[in-house]
């Protein structure tokens, strides 16, 4: 990506963190690129554009964190909720170090405008979350029971949120904080977490 482009996009995240989400303007974004707002429209048409922009650069960013874990999926049989931790503490500490992203985020998801812009959005660069959440499933049937868009959509926006409490200092940066996170938005998860139990053959 175009190293000017970049920084429009990082500069509209911290207005955005410093204006709202509505309240953010053009000439905010300008003024913190370091560029004129001639230039800037060079790059994006619309403030709708540059936002959307902004939130794929971000969701693409979160997605990777998935592509360089290392997954193993015999450890889910001996330790399903070890292994649950240990995809998802990478995503809450990526969005810890990233402040004005995740408060830009959780505005942009939270917005009137998002459920427009979901309809039409691009999961695939999702596609190696997707695959692990395919093989739990698998591997713990159990899981089939759950309304899926609610399970992830409970875990991963929650997990945001939470982030952004931190990052605004409501609570603190620390590991009882990821630990307590983490108990709240997985208690009852580990009841499904039961591999499926195989027929005995009958004895003749």
């Amino acid at each position: 990506m175009d190293n000017t482009k970049t920084r429009i996009i990082f500069a509209t995240m911290k207005a955005v963190r410093q204006y709202g989400l509505e309240g953010m303007r053009i000439q905010n974004v300008s003024d913190l690129a370091g560029i004129s707002p001639g230039a800037l429209y060079r790059y994006f048409e619309s403030k709708d554009q540059l936002i959307i922009e902004c939130f794929t650069y971000v969701d693409k960013q979160a997605a990777a964190i998935f592509e360089h874990l290392k997954f193993n999926p015999l450890t889910m049989l001996t330790d399903p909720m070890g292994t649950v931790k240990s995809l998802w503490l990478p995503y809450f500490r990526f969005w810890v170090a990233h402040p004005d992203e995740t408060v830009f985020y959780h505005r942009f998801r939270d917005s009137t405008f998002f459920p427009k812009y979901d309809k039409d959005r691009d999961f695939t660069y999702f596609n190696t979350f997707i695959g692990m959440v395919q093989l739990f499933k698998k591997v713990f049937p159990a899981l089939n029971q759950i309304n899926q868009d609610l399970l992830w959509l409970h875990v991963l926006t929650s997990t945001v949120m939470y982030a952004k409490y931190v990052v605004e200092g409501t609570l603190p940066n620390n590991q009882e904080t990821e630990e307590t996170i983490f108990q709240l938005l997985t208690t009852g998860l580990s009841g499904y977490l039961k591999p499926a139990n195989k027929k005995r053959k009958k004895q003749k």
